[in-house]
């Protein structure tokens, strides 16, 4: 039976140097209908939208719908190939997904700044100042944060349901797409209990790691991509030994940088996960480590607000304790492992060098 794909309008078809661009369009594109449609509702609905649709377009670089589109081609997937606007309408939802975990995520973690630029909720919170509406300005802000980044998880849902995939693909992705929703909330689920019941072992926050970041960064995106194409079990287990291994790295790194990167590099204050608590593999090998004294001096740190003597002596315990260099090695050795599963597979050699280059990227960033 031959299958037949919904027809979607898309934008133009791209080249794979301007992927990013046409996931960009795909979004806007979709977010677009989302407007009109809420403007029909009530015209002040239609600018949160309009708002929201800023917020998601803003900053990123897409990394999750790229690892799907090279999973996609990787899998025998060609640019140009018919059902190519489904395709990256597919991989663009990822973004859309990305975007309700970065609202919630900013919105538990109280951070103030995501990008460089003001988190959702806050953004929301300066509105209703601005506007000088009634209530508190911080409680309308966490409101809007939660009904935005669920609205947001609703859009991607609804975006690869209309993608214009064929049946079969459509089938073969829901069940993908439903795991990697559902590690992520997961992995969310652990890092805010982990927190709070005050984990120190480094197996706890692997755990939170591999679901939270390393399931819908690298693993199931590749998987998708894959699915899309119909890929069998020996490239998907090839891809998700790569996702799993690229995707700890990468957290591993946003660890290290969340401690000693440059704000104006990373976009985020630095030392932040010292001061909201996480229970990071960085940390949890430093107290693993550490002798005493220092141990109790970074339990004493942890979830504080630090100021910025207090802050260097925990990044020279970091260093002194040899975390730093442990968990250095940890992400050479992943990333090793990793391309070496790459390079083992059977995955078509354009979209092999690109996800290798992608995988050294993702792990030697300074942001």
């Amino acid at each position: 039976m031959t299958e037949t794909a919904i027809r979607v309008d898309n934008g133009p078809t791209p080249g794979i140097a301007d992927v990013t661009d046409a996931f960009d369009a795909a979004i806007g594109v979709f977010l677009a209908g989302r407007r009109a449609e809420a403007d029909m509702i009530w015209p002040g609905l239609a600018a949160t939208i309009a708002d929201l649709a800023t917020y998601v377009s803003r900053g990123g670089k897409r990394v999750r719908p790229t690892f799907a589109w090279l999973g996609w081609l990787g899998a025998g997937g060609t640019e140009s190939d018919p059902l190519v606007p489904a395709v990256l309408r597919t991989c663009a939802a990822l973004e859309l997904l990305h975007a309700s975990a970065l609202i919630h995520d900013d919105l538990i973690d109280e951070s103030p700044t995501r990008r460089g630029l003001p988190a959702a909720h806050v953004l929301f919170a300066d509105q209703h100042r601005a506007r000088r509406w009634s209530g508190c300005p911080d409680a309308f802000g966490q409101g809007m944060a939660v009904l935005t980044g669920d609205l947001t998880q609703a859009w991607a849902d609804d975006m690869i349901r209309t993608s214009g995939l064929p049946a079969a693909a459509q089938a073969r992705v829901s069940p993908v797409w439903t795991a990697m929703r559902t590690e992520v909330l997961y992995g969310q689920l652990l890092d805010v209990s982990a927190q709070a019941a005050g984990a120190e072992d480094v197996d706890s926050a692997l755990r939170v790691d591999r679901y939270k970041t390393a399931s819908y960064t690298v693993e199931r995106p590749l998987h998708i991509g894959a699915a899309i194409a119909g890929a069998g079990e020996e490239l998907v287990a090839a891809y998700r030994a790569f996702g799993t291994d690229i995707g700890i790295a990468f957290q591993l790194r946003d660890d290290l940088l969340g401690v000693f990167g440059d704000p104006l590099v990373t976009g985020k204050p630095s030392g932040d996960d010292i001061r909201e608590g996480k229970r990071t593999v960085l940390l949890a090998t430093a107290l693993e480590l550490a002798a005493p004294r220092h141990a109790r001096f970074l339990r004493s740190a942890i979830g504080t607000d630090v100021d910025a003597e207090r802050l260097d002596r925990v990044r020279d315990i970091l260093v002194e304790t040899g975390a730093v260099d442990r968990v250095e090695r940890d992400i050479s050795r992943r990333t090793d492992r990793a391309l070496a599963a790459l390079e083992e597979s059977s995955v078509a050699a354009p979209a092999r060098d690109r996800l290798a280059a992608m995988a050294i990227a993702a792990t030697q960033r300074a942001s």
